[in-house]
């Protein structure tokens, strides 16, 4: 056997401790970011946590990873209408939490317990239909691009906008602009 390789079954707990106990030591936490936990993430106490998106829209940020450039967050739409035609660099992933929405080029309706992969580049219009509602976990990667019927870029927002968009309604409702800071990754 060569004396250089270490089998695994040769590896005893307290060495594999010994040669991982590094990853635990307090200098390496100057790299890492605290963890998110939410426990009111779904339905929080504070109604003012969600932030206006449009007439009868809301959005309820989780993360603000500023770092990597994504952003986890519920949708809530409790108005029937065209929520947005758009497209994403990235991948976005979703599922719903509660109600009912649909894609306009889609023959699908996304419903309680839905998963949704978006694939980069892919134009979809958001639409909830008359007498439904819907709250969606959103975890969107690089940034929303508005588009119009032809699927040109009219417009665009990203993890820095839903910084400053958030940090401009905690202030508004009486959180203070550093709330925002709680969400930010």
């Amino acid at each position: 056997m060569d004396s250089k390789r270490i089998v695994q079954s040769e590896v005893s707990a307290e060495k594999a401790s010994k040669i991982f106990s590094h990853y635990n030591e307090s200098h390496w936490s100057v790299f890492m970011t605290d963890e998110l936990f939410w426990k009111d993430g779904l339905s929080p106490d504070d109604e003012r946590l969600w932030v206006p998106n449009g007439p009868g829209r809301w959005s309820r940020p989780l993360c603000l990873n500023v770092s990597q450039g994504y952003w986890v967050h519920i949708t809530k739409v409790t108005e029937a209408g065209v929520v947005s035609r758009h497209r994403h660099p990235a991948p976005v992933h979703g599922f719903v939490i509660e109600g009912k929405w649909r894609y306009l080029e889609r023959d699908w309706e996304a419903t309680a317990g839905s998963y949704l992969y978006e694939p980069p580049g892919d134009v979809h219009t958001l639409i909830v239909d008359e007498g439904e509602t819907m709250k969606t976990l959103f975890h969107n990667s690089g940034a929303l691009l508005y588009c119009d019927e032809e699927g040109k870029t009219i417009g665009s927002t990203d993890v820095f906008d839903r910084v400053q968009t958030a940090r401009n309604h905690f202030e508004e409702v009486g959180l203070g602009s550093d709330f925002v800071t709680r969400f930010i990754r």
